[in-house]
């Protein structure tokens, strides 16, 4: 077909006199600025066919590369001491209120000595808790299929861990960002956590746990989830993927953050330690929750 008749050119009006142009003036405060996020961030995904108008970077506000401090110990009743009894003798005590009634006090032989109790770790409590896989459908309660505390370390507060509530992710998270909307759009069901640190000291472990309605959900959620540096792959763990943050000092703590999926469960799996972290503390830790999960 022809092309259409092009416009034609306007006639060219008389240039006008310069006028003095003003000078700069600052931008209005109201005027917003634009600020770069601090530190690790992590991006969050979207859901296939969601229009969501949350930004991609989320500012991560959990223990990362920017920690600097030893991670502190477990927060569980310490062992009494053994100590023996013995009488008081002060000017507040009963034994020295006054003489005896006694005229002439019959010396009393001093008690036989006992063994000093040995302090030891009080068992374990047997979990409750009853949950079942199948088909990579995860029923019962969520806390059943975090990774187990190993016999050489203690959990934080309850041995069952803990159910998360949205307040409790959305802590974890910019305030700006609607974290329900996006979780939402996945068809998120609930969450659970747990953290241990090994009696040695030297390292504390957290998983959370996500669970979705469906299993592909779950998937896109894992696949699209991700921080602000490269990945890299987790020995013997396959579709699964790790990060790493180390810290600026050897004195301060470093981070490892694993992430995978499990039928309708992504689990993300934290690793903190003094210094450069090892990478192997992560993927056994990231095989031993996969099994778990896997395996029930």
């Amino acid at each position: 077909m022809p092309e259409p008749p092009a416009d034609p050119e306007p006639t060219p009006a008389p240039e006008p006199t310069p006028a003095p142009v003003p000078a700069p003036t600052a931008p209005p405060e109201s005027q917003p600025q634009s600020q770069p996020q601090p530190g690790p961030t992590r991006r969050l995904p979207r859901a296939v066919g969601v229009g969501l108008s949350v930004a991609g970077l989320l500012a991560v506000t959990a223990a990362s590369a920017a920690v600097t401090v030893v991670v502190g110990r477990p927060d569980r009743p310490a062992h009494p001491a053994a100590a023996a009894a013995l009488p008081s003798t002060g000017p507040g005590s009963s034994a020295g209120a006054g003489p005896s009634p006694s005229a002439s006090p019959t010396p009393t032989p001093p008690p036989a000595p006992s063994p000093t109790p040995t302090p030891t770790v009080a068992p374990r409590p047997s979990s409750t808790l009853q949950g079942s896989v199948s088909g990579g459908k995860h029923s019962g309660d969520l806390r059943y299929f975090l990774l187990p505390v190993p016999d050489d370390a203690d959990p934080y507060g309850s041995p069952d861990g803990a159910m998360m509530s949205m307040d409790d992710l959305q802590a974890r998270y910019s305030k700006s960002v609607d974290l329900k909307g996006i979780l939402d759009s996945w068809g998120f069901k609930d969450a659970a956590t747990r953290t241990y640190r090994t009696r040695d000291g030297k390292t504390e472990v957290r998983t959370d746990l996500r669970r979705f309605g469906r299993t592909d959900r779950a998937q896109g959620f894992a696949d699209n989830t991700s921080f602000d540096r490269s990945s890299f792959g987790i020995d013997g763990v396959p579709n699964a993927k790790g990060y790493v943050f180390k810290p600026e000092q050897q004195a301060y703590t470093g981070e490892l953050v694993g992430i995978g999926v499990v039928g309708d469960v992504v689990y993300e799996v934290t690793v903190e330690v003094q210094g450069d972290p090892d990478k192997a503390l992560l993927f056994d830790a990231m095989k031993r929750a996969r099994d778990h999960l896997a395996d029930g």
